[in-house]
């Protein structure tokens, strides 16, 4: 939702939904109609817990999908230390096809970041971490970055709870920005994983 190269908030532009991306086609494909970004998001290279928590967007789709071959996930409590958690992300080598990337554990949660055990790539970041409730998954977490710990493999996940909350405040409250793609304009793909902009590398 950031110009990688002006650090500017994206205002235009034409946003597809892939759901269900799988060896180059979609389940269903939907055009993005708003987008709010957390009101909190600094778009900046400094690593803080602030920014980790806040690294958030909610899209809301121009029109619902109604295909019964496609589910979308709950979203759950924020995990405690020791729960066992799993990453599944559209990474570097396998961008044509969603896998299980890694199932580990909660190291730490604090300020609202959650530190696993998962060995994320790049491509990863925001990936979903899912946790398995009476053998649903559902979601607790979006991977912020990956980072290394007294030299440790970990990966920073923003927690869901009040953050999305808040996103949904601010949908409701008509302060999304509406999105609208002009001709020539550059095309960007939700969930097509055509860039080098992968998970991060950080040392807490």
């Amino acid at each position: 939702m950031f110009d990688s190269t002006t650090g500017k908030r994206i205002e235009e532009g034409h946003v597809e939904f892939l759901a269900g991306w799988r060896n180059g086609r979609a389940g269903a494909y939907r055009d993005v109609l708003r987008v709010v970004v957390h009101p909190d998001f600094v778009y900046n290279e400094t690593l803080s817990s602030d920014r980790v928590r806040n690294d958030l967007a909610l899209l809301e789709l121009e029109q619902p999908i109604r295909n019964n071959s496609i589910k979308p996930f709950k979203t759950a409590a924020r995990p405690r230390a020791g729960d066992r958690v799993g990453v599944v992300s559209y990474a570097l080598d396998r961008s044509e096809a969603p896998s299980l990337q890694d199932v580990c554990e909660v190291l730490a949660r604090q300020d609202g970041v959650l530190v696993t055990s998962c060995s994320v790539d790049f491509g990863s970041s925001g990936a979903p971490i899912f946790v398995i409730e009476d053998g649903e998954a559902q979601i607790v977490s979006v991977v912020f970055a990956k980072a290394e710990v007294r030299g440790d493999e970990v990966s920073l996940g923003t927690a869901l709870g009040q953050p999305l909350a808040e996103l949904q405040a601010e949908l409701v409250a008509g302060r999304a920005i509406y999105l609208g793609a002009k001709q020539g304009e550059r095309r960007i793909r939700a969930g097509d994983n055509k860039t080098q902009t992968g998970a991060k590398f950080v040392r807490p």
